[in-house]
């Protein structure tokens, strides 16, 4: 599967959720979600444009490995998703483990997340109210699609976009954000 997303800078977001609410969007959660980002001994995953993190939700965990970027409007790449057991101790387990294995820690985004779900055509949708630390607000809007479905989420997500009122696209990672304001890029 291939995670099809655009991502926006907004100020606040009372005007997209009352456009979610309009699309009759059902919010589904609201989260923190913790997210540590590791490098790979044998490659620069910032040049690679590729990413590892573990994800804490609450006591959950994930490793997360994201692939590079498909193409230049939407940051669709290929994500591989594996639940760890819950708890602290897990997520620190793994963590020690990846650093004996070679890998480095880079840096830890930490975001508060309202999640709404909606339905367009044939594609299930997950739009992401996101209050990153240290960046401001952003609007996610994800679909997984298989490859050969590409083209038409790619087009679902920019229709669902223009239709929120989103016009100004990010397709750096939270992670290269981050890093950028703190001068580490």
């Amino acid at each position: 599967m291939l995670e099809v997303e655009m991502k926006f800078p907004v100020r606040d977001f009372a005007t997209v959720e009352s456009r979610l609410a309009e699309a009759n969007a059902r919010r589904i959660s609201t989260r923190q979600d913790v997210d540590q980002y590791f490098n790979a001994p044998d490659r620069d995953f910032a040049r690679t444009d590729e990413a590892l993190r573990i994800r804490r939700i609450g006591s959950a965990n994930f490793v997360t490995y994201k692939g590079p970027k498909r193409d230049t409007q939407t940051k669709t790449r290929t994500e591989i998703e594996v639940p760890l057991a819950e708890g602290a101790a897990t997520a620190e387990a793994f963590a020690k483990l990846l650093t004996h294995l070679g890998y480095r820690p880079v840096a830890v985004v930490q975001k508060q997340r309202r999640i709404y779900h909606l339905e367009r055509g044939t594609f299930s949708l997950e739009v992401s109210l996101d209050q990153v630390q240290g960046l401001g607000h952003f609007v996610e809007i994800e679909i997984l699609a298989p490859k050969e479905r590409l083209e038409d989420a790619r087009r679902v997500v920019q229709e669902l976009a223009t239709a929120l009122g989103l016009t100004t696209s990010e397709r750096r990672s939270y992670l290269e954000l981050l890093l950028e304001a703190q001068g580490k890029l």
